[in-house]
């Protein structure tokens, strides 16, 4: 049975271990490279992904993004969002889960 991990603003995540973030001037966007490949991101994807450092929390990358895209209503849902989506695909792992 597998344990369903409910996302906290609080959360600190990071690219998983042997994976990397990287700008691919050819193909004119981010993409996360990893032993076996290469996932090709979205513009949205690699803007979120460039705050995810090990350091800043959900709330802290959600913060940096409404100052970039400040018309973005729907941003920390998008956030949110990608955020489970990139962890169930295991391009992320939690770094501190923190519920305070």
């Amino acid at each position: 049975m597998s344990q369903q991990l409910v996302i906290s603003h609080h959360d600190i995540y990071q690219l998983r271990r042997g994976w990397r973030l990287q700008w691919e001037a050819i193909q004119g966007c981010h993409v996360i490279l990893y032993p076996e490949g290469m996932v090709k991101l979205s513009t949205t994807a690699g803007a979120i992904l460039e705050q995810v450092d090990g350091h800043h929390s959900i709330a802290d990358i959600i913060a940096t993004l409404q100052q970039r895209y400040p018309g973005a209503d729907t941003l920390a849902d998008d956030v949110m969002q990608f955020i489970d989506e990139a962890r169930g695909n295991g391009w992320l792992a939690v770094k501190e889960i923190n519920r305070g």
